[in-house]
Formats: C-alpha cells, structure tokens, sequence
C-alpha cells in the first residue's frame, strides 16, 4: 500500500508519485503536496479521495478529499474558484468529534498570526510544566525518604503522607515520560502540521502502550485525589469532630486509596478502548466518559472544601477563646487555610475550569496558572508538610549534629592512633630471645643482625605506662571515695564512643 505522508516537502512528494505526478493524457490537475498528504495527479472533474493520517486527534479509518476542476485545476476553499496551485483539502471528516471541537473553539476563525500566538502559548506553557514537574518529583522523593528514614517521624499522620507521596511520584514521573515522549516523537520521527508523523517508534506512535500508560496514568491521578481525601478526613476527624477513635482503620484507607481508583479506571477504559478510535486517546479529556473518573474527582475536592471551611470554622472558635486580637485571630485563620489548600488537593478547581478560547489573553492566563498549579502542586505539598514542618526540621537537625560528632570523634581518634603508632617508629624491633641470651648485652638474630634496646626507649616505656596506671588508679579512686563525683563542661558523646584500645585512649583523660 502506498504511503501518501511523512513527506517533509514538495520536491519529496514529487519524487516519490513519480509518473503520477504529471499527467499528459488529458487534463488532469497536477501532482500536489499540501503539507500534510500527497495528492497524485487527478482527473480533471473528479473527487479524489486519500485516507487520512495516522496523526494526533485524526481517524486513520476516514478519508479527506480534494475537487478538481474542470479545466484541470484544483478547487480553491470558495466554491467554484480554481487555481494552479495546490487547492484545498478538505479534513473535515478526519477529525474526531473532540479534535474538531478543539480546532473549534481554539484555531477557528483565527488569522495566521493568532493561531501562531496560541501555539506559541501552549508550547511555553508546556515547558513550565514539565519544569515544574521535575521539581515536584525530586521534593517529593526527597521528602518521602526524609519520613522513611526518621523512626521519631512515624506516625498516622505522616504514614498517610508517604502514600500521598508514593502515588505523587509515580503520576508525576509518568508524565514527565510521556511529555518527553512526545517531543522525542515530533524531534525525530518528523512533524506535520506541527504534530508527530507518526514514524518515529516512540511511545507515542505505538499503539496499545500508549493507551496503557494513559490508563496508569489516570489511575495514579486519581489514587492522588482519594489520598487526599484520606488526609481531609484524617484531620478534619482530628480538628473538628472525633468520629474514628483510636488507631485508624487502614484497611478503609488502603481500599478507599488504591482500590477504589482501580475500579474507576477499569470503569473508563473499558468503554474508551471501545469507542474511541484515535490514535493514543488524543483529546481523552474532552469526550464525555472522562466523567467516569473525574466525576469522583470532583467529589473529593467538594468534601474537602467543606472539610476546610470546617476546620477554619472550629480553629476561628477556639482563636475567639483565646485572649488575642482580632487581627491575629484573622491572621491564623488565613494562614491555615492557605496551608491546607495543596494538601487537600483543592488547587485543581482552576485545572477543572474550561479556558476561554476566543480571547488570546485570557486563554494565556489560564494556560500559565492551570500549568504552573498543576505541576508544582507536588513541591508545595513537599514544603508545607516537610521541609517547613518542626517536628522533621528537629530531626534533620539532631542527624547533622551526630553527623559532626561522629566526624570530630572519628578524626580525634585518628590523631591519637597516629601519635600513639609513632611510638613504635623510634626504636628497633627486638627480637624474642632464649633463656642463655636474657643474660647478655645483645642477642643475634636469626639474620645475623643485631637489635640493642637504648636505656631511652626503656626510660620512655616506663613513663607511658606509670602514667597510665596513674590515671587508672585515681579514676577508681574516684570512683569508690566518699567525695562527690567530679564532672566535666563537655557534652555527652554518643554511646557508640568506645574505646578499643589502650593506645586510642592514651590521652583520653
């Protein structure tokens, strides 16, 4: 089967129609290239038929159509105006009925340069995304190993954060995959019309894996969302009312927090992998079964909204209690609910909101905010309940402080080790002797060499360890006197401090 795309110009597309490119036996409208498909030479009054694409948001199924006149020229946009050059196609019924909705509402109507400036936006917003995105993601690792390594941080509270964490990572990393994906797709395999040509072996042109991906995709958004959800409730029990008492039943939370999505999700895809007929779900987002999921979306966010309003209600009670001023109490209040607002997930009504199409500026505002929310949703839940919270900034603190005590004792030890060895550098090893040797001045070595120890060295020895029996005697003194026990203006070291050798404590006093 012939290809008619991929073609990156005309001069291309010539060459491969080859013979059907001109045609001399009568009037025919010549070979074309429209930038998209590679239309061969056609009868003159005839509709030419090609399939469509295998493109982002087209039905490869379907056809597009050219007319061509007449008197051997193709048919202009306006009915009935010919020209010799490259006509109109007509891609109207290649367009899935939600691609056609967004050329709609987005590029329709527009001038050259509006359409360019929307492009443009998008590209931009784009990368703020996936900037964003990456930074989320490294926070987020960061602060799920900060809440697995401390033992004094394990608790309900921040064993529900770590699977909030966990989902996080998983969704965020997945778009960034998919995203680089697609620019590896457009970079190497060739664009058309701004969108990748299909060729390029990437996840993107592949189908089935690309489907799958966007299904886990959708699954860990919206175990995201259920986590939250699990935290609203978790503290609203603990602000507000007390309906769970005790420990909490995280069989509920586990099924509520990674079961129930996965249900959601079957739930969608089956229908879409029905249905939908585009390649890679192009614009999933705008066909009515998205609801199936982001309907319980919605809800999640509802509840936590009235969580929030909740709790703010019972922390403005207790502020009015308290003897503090007005100011102050409005102050706290604000503070709390701006801090709760990411954690509950509550950021992503702007997300939801439909963007205004026919306004280029409002439709940048919205880009900009829904995509710098969207991906740095991660970094400030990150930094409100990590890396600015008390309880884990002690414990950082308290392991760089046994970080430097362990550095100062190990290279205080290494310095008493290497005054203690240059003990043995300032004489000569002697040899063991035999009883007939003990009695003379010298004794010969095995080697034939001689080894004298010097009345120095002796004298040496002999003050080291008078010291050390010294010291040793006036510590159990002290130990067992009657007087009170003597202490010192240093610090406690830490109990792994112990002292292996008599040579490592020589000047341990």
């Amino acid at each position: 089967m012939q290809k008619f795309y991929g073609f990156k110009n005309a001069q291309a597309c010539l060459t491969k129609l080859g013979d059907w490119a001109k045609r001399t036996d009568g009037p025919y409208c010549p070979g074309v290239w429209d930038t998209i498909l590679c239309w061969p030479a056609a009868k003159a009054g005839t509709k030419v038929y090609l399939p469509c694409p295998p493109m982002p948001g087209l039905v490869p199924e379907n056809k597009a159509w050219k007319n061509c006149g007449p008197e051997g020229q193709w048919e202009t946009k306006e009915k009935g105006v010919y020209t010799n050059g490259t006509g109109y196609t007509y891609y109207r019924d290649c367009y899935s009925r939600e691609a056609w909705e967004a050329y709609v509402k987005y590029l329709s109507n527009k001038t050259v340069q509006e359409k360019e400036m929307i492009k443009e936006i998008i590209n931009n917003s784009r990368t703020l995304e996936i900037v964003g995105l990456c930074i989320s993601v490294v926070t987020a690792i960061i602060s799920l190993v900060i809440f697995c390594y401390f033992s004094t941080l394990k608790c309900h509270r921040t064993r529900i954060h770590k699977n909030l964490f966990v989902a996080m990572i998983v969704q965020i990393s997945m778009r960034i995959i998919l995203y680089v994906d697609q620019l590896v797709a457009r970079e190497t395999g060739g664009k058309i019309a701004g969108a990748a040509s299909g060729d390029s072996n990437t996840i993107y042109d592949t189908p089935i894996f690309c489907e799958v991906l966007y299904s886990l995709l959708e699954y860990t958004k919206t175990v995201k969302f259920m986590w939250m959800f699990i935290e609203g409730i978790y503290l609203h029990n603990m602000i507000a009312v007390s309906v769970f008492s005790g420990k909490p039943n995280y069989i509920v939370f586990y099924s509520i927090g990674w079961g129930f999505p996965m249900l959601l999700t079957i739930a969608w895809v089956i229908p879409m992998s029905q249905i939908y007929e585009t390649r890679c779900w192009f614009g999933y987002y705008m066909n009515p079964l998205i609801w199936i999921i982001e309907g319980p979306r919605a809800a999640v966010m509802a509840v936590n909204l009235f969580f929030l309003l909740n709790i703010i209600r019972v922390l403005v009670m207790k502020l009015r209690e308290s003897q503090t001023n007005e100011a102050n109490k409005l102050r706290k209040a604000v503070k709390a609910a701006i801090v709760l607002l990411p954690l509950l997930g509550l950021t992503n009504f702007v997300v939801m909101l439909e963007p205004d199409g026919a306004d280029a500026v409002k439709f940048s505002v919205y880009s900009f905010s829904s995509s710098f929310l969207n991906a740095s949703e991660g970094f400030f839940i990150s930094l409100l309940y990590c890396f600015l919270n008390g309880e884990v900034r002690q414990a950082l603190k308290r392991q760089c402080y046994r970080w430097r005590q362990h550095r100062l004792i190990h290279s205080s030890s290494l310095r008493r080790m290497s005054r203690s060895l240059s003990i043995f550098t300032s004489f000569t090893e002697v040899p063991h002797t035999t009883t007939s040797q003990k009695s003379q001045p010298s004794a010969v070595a095995s080697n034939g060499d001689v080894s004298e120890i010097s009345e120095g060295t002796q004298s040496r020895f002999s003050a080291i360890f008078k010291g050390r029996t010294s010291r040793r005697q006036s510590s159990r003194d002290m130990g067992s006197g009657a007087g009170p026990k003597l202490t010192s203006d240093a610090p406690d070291l830490p109990d792994i401090v112990t002292c292996r050798t008599d040579l490592m404590c020589e000047e341990k006093v």
